[in-house]
């Protein structure tokens, strides 16, 4: 990537892109730009920035021209690493917080720092830095008097809310953009994913999300191996799944244990694992009557609880039950529909009829998808409207409400089956088609949509993708490379690829003895799905900031909760087995006393597992300590040290 010149004639590295509205009158655009470059003593950023030249733009059409690269010197960037909390690998190997005093202790760290910190890190520390630029003593964003600012006010997200601020993203590097590609989905071969190269291209949060994809698909192959000959050899005799249950039960609790042993491996060794999160702004969303901070003491707007906590209660969670009660009025649909398909192909069995029973199933699985979507729009307006402060908060919420709907808009129609038809071969037909439409559907929406939309979005940045194709060899202008990228679609984090993998755990631990070949499907959906999000990364979307991220968050939570779910699941299925019954051939009551014990003995089993699996490896752990014992040493001579000074004087 070329070098950019700044405001003073600086050369450096564009590394982060801000674009602003086009009508943004050139007063609001000379202040920004002051406040970024002024140093930070006086209240700036003191980054490095640079309005680009666009030129003309092809067919006639005016391009924005209110598009900035924004950079910073090695100096600010050490400092900035400091500041946001970064941890870099120390001189004795351990992961330590970076400080510029002792910056020729960590690894890697040479002359004056020149790439000791990753592109991504970089790009980081400038959002970082962005975001904590405050006004003032400005009362608005010059020129929009409807902007208002005050004393602590972020002045990058009143720019946001207002949309001002149209877009700010970090810039792709072409040369290691294309190591990535090549050494993650541009060839296929069987090793794992190149998770370090993600991580410092993309971020701990990206990374994660790869890792557990990767770990949950090596995790499913003991269930996919014994469930081919299962497959083979049991197919008709559909009551034969006990032992396909009972290791559901051990698989799915030993799966997440000791993910969270590898999770916290990944997180210590990329330096996120005792990372301190930083005190979380308002988003940008919110509002509120001014009022004071009582942690920062800074002014800011202030939404009374109790009134949010109404629009919970009394608005969001009657709409989530009145959209379940839709869902279940659409399975009932679903099974009057099945039950005619059937009747007419029991009065006369042809080839016809027997396509025409799949069809039912068919429908309700894209009626399923279709309603999970619609329901997603509605989740994040009611989620928006209840106006949360904190990001984190709002995306708890969100989760929430989307996890409730898509396990029961997805689950029902089988538990409705497997507890109450106790029919076992329409279980078996209805997971199958349901697991395999639900695939497909996903494969088009995730690899192929995306791709098509660009091009009827945007037939103009398709030309210019062909444009760079012809001169791949050669260096593309800095201007060509934002205005390019800028036209690309923006990455939404990994909600939806958490949400899908949390479908496809559920489909395998609750209901896959019923239908062996589930973890098969379900792998090779997987292998697919790690080069199809590879190349969405990589060539269709604008390069997310890093997410120093030490887990996934609240997804573990979601796991863990149909994990437990699992076990009453397999338990009631070894219940309903005829292997089973024939043991309790005069008392059923005996046999629901027998089977609600083990599912009490096999969750307490669980419990005591997780207890007594560390979720951090114990070497982490000593490490970990022996950082914190060494911090509370060096406290104690400091304070040695003031109370000598003054007894020296």
């Amino acid at each position: 990537m070329e070098p950019s010149s700044g405001g003073g004639g600086t050369t450096f590295q564009p590394l982060v892109v801000l674009e602003l509205a086009s009508t943004t009158p050139e007063e609001a655009v000379g202040w920004l730009l002051s406040r970024i470059r002024e140093r930070q003593q006086n209240g700036g950023a003191e980054l490095l920035v640079e309005q680009l030249s666009l030129g003309a733009a092809e067919g006639g059409e005016k391009n924005n021209q209110n598009l900035f690269v924004v950079g910073a010197s090695w100096q600010r960037l050490l400092h900035g690493a400091e500041e946001s909390g970064l941890f870099k690998e120390y001189s004795d190997g351990s992961m330590r917080g970076f400080t510029c005093a002792n910056k020729h202790k960590f690894k890697g760290f040479t002359g004056s720092g020149d790439g000791f910190l990753s592109m991504a890190e970089c790009q980081y520390i400038i959002k970082h830095q962005l975001e904590a630029l405050r006004a003032k003593e400005e009362t608005h964003v010059p020129g929009f008097s409807q902007a208002k600012l005050y004393p602590g006010k972020s002045i990058i997200r009143r720019l946001q809310s207002k949309g001002i601020l149209v877009q700010m993203f970090p810039l792709h590097d072409k040369e290691e953009l294309k190591r990535l590609s090549f050494s993650w989905y541009q060839r296929v071969r069987l090793s794992l994913q190149p998770l370090d190269a993600i991580r410092d291209y993309f971020g701990e949060g990206q990374a994660l999300y790869f890792g557990f994809l990767e770990y949950f698909t090596i995790a499913l192959l003991p269930m996919a191996v014994l469930g081919v000959p299962y497959y083979l050899f049991d197919w008709e005799d559909y009551d034969k799944y006990v032992l396909l249950a009972v290791f559901n039960l051990v698989w799915c609790t030993v799966l997440l244990e000791v993910w969270k042993r590898y999770s916290a491996a990944l997180a210590y060794h990329w330096g996120t694992l005792s990372r301190k999160k930083a005190f979380e702004e308002p988003r940008p969303g919110f509002h509120g009557v001014l009022g004071l901070n009582p942690v920062t003491g800074r002014e800011e707007p202030v939404f009374p609880s109790v009134s949010r906590q109404l629009r919970i209660y009394l608005v969001s969670l009657p709409f989530v039950l009145l959209c379940l009660y839709l869902s279940l009025y659409v399975m009932m649909i679903y099974f009057q529909l099945e039950g005619w398909v059937l009747s007419v192909h029991d009065e006369g069995p042809t080839l016809w009829t027997e396509v025409l029973t799949y069809i039912p199933s068919v429908v309700y699985a894209v009626v399923i998808e279709a309603m999970n979507l619609a329901y997603r729009y509605a989740a994040e307006f009611l989620t928006e409207w209840e106006n949360h402060r904190r990001e984190s908060s709002y995306q708890n919420h969100l989760v929430l409400k989307v996890l409730v709907f898509n396990f029961f808009n997805c689950f029902a129609s089988l538990f409705y089956i497997a507890f109450v038809m106790q029919d076992m071969l329409l279980l078996r037909q209805s997971l199958a088609t349901l697991l395999i439409t639900s695939q497909i559907l996903n494969q088009l929406m995730e690899a192929f949509l995306p791709y098509w939309l660009q091009r009827r979005r945007n037939k103009k940045m398709i030309r210019k993708v062909l444009k760079r194709r012809a001169i791949e060899e050669k260096e593309l202008p800095l201007a060509e490379q934002v205005r390019l990228e800028a036209d690309m679609s923006t990455y939404l984090g990994t909600f939806d690829d958490y949400l899908e993998l949390f479908l496809l755990f559920g489909y395998v631990s609750l209901f896959s003895c019923i239908f062996p070949l589930a973890a098969v499907l379900v792998v090779l959906n997987n292998i697919t799905e790690v080069y199809s999000d590879a190349f969405k990364m990589c060539k269709l979307f604008k390069r997310p900031f890093a997410d120093p991220a030490g887990n996934i968050g609240v997804w573990q939570l979601a796991f863990e909760t149909i994990s437990v779910i699992a076990v009453v699941t397999n338990c009631a299925l070894i219940g309903m087995s005829p292997q089973v019954k024939v043991y309790f051939p005069e008392s059923a009551t005996q046999l629901i006393l027998w089977t609600v014990t083990a599912e009490h003995l096999l969750l307490g089993f669980k419990f005591i597992l997780a207890f007594l699996i560390p979720d951090v490896p114990k070497h982490i752990r000593v490490k970990l300590a022996r950082i914190e014992f060494e911090s509370l040493e060096a406290l104690k001579k400091k304070k040695i040290l003031e109370a000598s000074k003054p007894d020296a004087e």
